[in-house]
């Protein structure tokens, strides 16, 4: 049954262009921007003159166009073109092609990042946790964080840099909704090992950038690891009291820049030793993020260079048995996005 004969159903659509169901629904209730025919007369099939009129109106409404004012502009997708000329109307600007980003400067990247990009732009919150529920349920975790959310995090972020405050709300709205999507992932600490040491993730003093550290956690977490997550900017004194409070079996410092990477502190907690006289041990010490590149910190410092490689060095440090997990620490520490 293809596609121009029989129509594509409102699913398909809604994963094609970026966009929710619910919002092709509510275009179609509120603007009239609906297929042109229904099979049986209720369930809605897209024809191609249909979904080149939502492209339209995806460009036109994340551009900034009002909802009402992009429906009148894009409907005139399916006039033909004597439709168009003899009611006067002005030729139309061209869509962009399918697979665009809205403008965000993504690059050769998977499908799914461009549509995570037009829902981010759109501030599409259904869409957004739609697309990242079904990225990381279809091709894992590893997967889902370095080749989808964290270029369409990259992408963004540049485009913010380079446009002042504009698109600071879609940053924020996009890292929102990866950061849920990331904590439904898992749930860290549950699992065959959840007694043993944890592994304690905390970004360096003066480090914002948490997202890779939440990778990591909902990425030890499948695996049925023990993680005690401190987030941002953890100060020294606060790391050094935690490391000798928990004898950690890991301690993952995040730096994403080398102005935040604190070689002083690695090497302290690294020496930190705890335990019972005559048994004390110390913590591994994992180096991750790019802050931590072209500069040798000590030996026995993990630098891991994705998710990946970080829960392979990880996992490592557990026995089995652990729990099945559906992304493997042998299948890649956290990119560098935040």
């Amino acid at each position: 049954m293809s596609d121009t004969t029989h129509g594509v159903t409102t699913g398909a659509v809604a994963r094609r262009l970026g966009v929710s169901p619910t919002t092709l629904r509510s275009w179609d209730r509120r603007y009239g921007i609906g297929p042109a025919t229904r099979e049986g007369g209720r369930h809605r099939r897209w024809t191609p003159a249909d979904i080149a009129m939502l492209e339209e109106m995806c460009r036109l409404t994340a551009s900034g166009v009002p909802p009402a004012e992009a429906a009148r502009e894009a409907r005139r997708d399916r006039e033909g073109p004597q439709d168009r000329a003899s009611a006067g109307a002005a030729p139309r600007r061209p869509a962009r092609q399918p697979g665009s980003g809205n403008g965000l400067p993504l690059g050769d990247v998977r499908r799914e990042c461009r549509g995570l990009a037009r829902a981010a732009v759109r501030l599409d919150s259904p869409a957004l946790d739609v697309m990242l529920r079904d990225v990381v349920a279809e091709h894992g975790l590893v997967t889902a964080w370095e080749e989808v959310m964290a270029p369409t995090l990259h992408a963004v972020g540049r485009k913010w840099e380079s446009s002042g405050d504009r698109y600071v709300e879609v940053e924020h709205l996009l890292s929102w909704h990866v950061s849920t999507a990331l904590r439904l992932t898992a749930s860290p600490g549950r699992g065959s090992v959840a007694s043993a040491p944890p592994v304690l993730l905390a970004c360096v003093p003066g480090e914002q950038h948490t997202l890779p550290l939440e990778a990591l956690a909902a990425g030890l977490g499948e695996l049925g690891l023990p993680t005690r997550m401190f987030g941002a900017a953890v100060p020294a004194e606060a790391l050094d009291a935690a490391v000798r409070r928990m004898g950690p079996a890991a301690v993952v410092l995040w730096s994403q820049s080398r102005s935040t990477a604190h070689h002083a502190l690695a090497r302290h907690v690294a020496g930190s030793a705890f335990g019972v006289k005559g048994a004390r041990t110390c913590p591994l010490v994992v180096l991750a993020g790019p802050g931590w590149a072209g500069r040798t910190t000590a030996a026995g410092m993990p630098r891991p260079a994705g998710l990946r490689e970080a829960l392979t060095v990880l996992a490592r440090l557990y026995p089995e048995p652990r729990t099945t997990a559906t992304t493997t620490a042998t299948t890649t520490a956290p990119s560098d996005t935040g």
